[in-house]
C-alpha cells in the first residue's frame, strides 16, 4: 500500500512528546506519511520549556514549498507558529492552495504556563488563518483568548458552545473546545468533553477522564489525527470521533509510564497493547 501525505507545520519539542515529534508518531499510527516545517525549536522536556527560537518565516516557508512542490500533500495541521508573521504566512500559503484541508492547532500558551506566542498573534490568528481553517482545536484557554471572554466564565458544556460559536465568527469551518485540560471548567472528574460546533450543528464528544500524569502532546496529536482523518476523505465529525478515540487510547496505554519526572508523553503507537 503506498501511503498519503500529511504535512505537520509546528514546532520542535526536544523532549519528543509534543509538537513535530507527537505529530510525526501520530501520523504514523493512522499509516500517513508525515511531511514537516518546523516553524520553532523549543529546548523543554517533561517539566515545561525553558527556551524557544523561532525561526525566520522565509525558511518555514521554502520548507513547505519543498514539500508541497514534490508531495501531495492530502491535508495539514499547524501547531506551535511562535510569531504573528509565521501566522500570516501559514495563511498566505492557504491562499496559494499549497496545504490542502487545514487543522489549526492555536498553541498559545505551554501547560506550564510559558508563552508560545508573540504579541499579536492571537489577532493574527483571528483575522489572518481561522478563515482558511476547516477546523480550529483550541483547549479551554486558548479558546477564551481568541474569543476574548474571561476564562473563569467557561463553567458549563453551554459556555464552551457559546465560545465556540465566537470563535466559529471568525471564519474557520469548525470549532473543537477542547475541555480535556481543565476538569473544573465545562468537564467532571469523571469525564472529559470536547464539543464541536459547526454553522448548523453541535456534537459532543464524550470520554472518561484518564488518571495519569503523561498527558504531554494530546493536542497536538489530536490535531494530527483529526488531519490524518480529512487526508483519507473522511468528514469532519468522523475524523473529529476517530482521533478522540486515538488520543483516549494512548492516554490509557501509557498512564503508568515514568518518562521523566513531569508530564510525560502518551503511547502513539500502541507499544503496551
Amino acid at each position: 500500500m503506498e501511503p498519503l501525505t500529511g504535512l505537520t507545520v509546528a514546532g520542535s519539542d526536544s523532549g519528543g512528546g509534543a509538537g513535530i515529534q507527537a505529530d510525526l508518531r501520530t501520523f504514523s499510527a493512522f499509516s500517513i506519511h508525515g511531511t514537516t516545517a518546523i516553524t520553532a525549536i523549543t529546548a523543554q522536556n517533561t517539566l515545561g520549556v525553558g527556551d524557544v527560537l523561532a525561526l525566520d518565516p522565509a525558511l518555514v516557508r521554502a520548507q513547505v514549498e519543498s514539500v508541497t512542490d514534490d508531495f501531495s500533500v492530502r491535508a495539514t495541521k499547524t501547531g506551535m507558529l511562535a510569531q504573528p508573521s509565521t501566522v500570516a504566512l501559514v495563511a498566505a500559503l492557504a491562499q496559494e492552495g499549497r496545504l490542502g484541508p487545514l487543522v489549526v492547532d492555536p498553541v498559545l500558551v505551554s501547560t506550564s504556563g510559558h508563552s508560545l506566542m508573540s504579541d499579536g498573534g492571537v489577532e493574527a490568528y483571528r483575522d489572518l488563518l481561522l478563515p482558511h481553517a476547516s477546523i480550529v482545536t483550541p483547549n479551554l484557554r486558548e479558546a477564551a483568548v481568541l474569543a476574548g471572554v474571561d476564562f473563569e466564565d467557561l463553567r458549563t458544556r453551554d459556555d464552551m458552545i457559546a465560545v465556540g460559536r465566537a470563535i466559529l465568527a471568525f471564519g474557520p469551518g469548525a470549532v473543537l473546545v477542547k475541555g480535556g485540560h481543565v476538569i473544573e471548567n465545562g468537564a467532571t472528574r469523571d469525564h472529559s468533553p470536547d464539543i464541536l460546533v459547526s454553522e448548523h450543528e453541535v456534537t459532543v464528544f464524550d470520554a472518561p477522564r484518564v488518571t495519569t500524569r503523561n498527558d504531554h502532546g494530546t493536542g497536538c496529536s489530536l490535531s494530527a489525527a483529526i488531519a490524518a482523518g480529512l487526508a483519507y476523505g473522511r468528514p469532519l465529525a468522523d475524523a473529529t470521533r476517530d482521533a478522540k478515540s486515538f488520543v483516549l487510547a494512548a492516554l490509557t496505554s501509557a498512564r503508568a509510564w515514568r518518562l521523566g519526572a513531569g508530564h510525560g508523553p502518551i503511547d502513539h503507537l500502541g507499544w503496551n497493547e
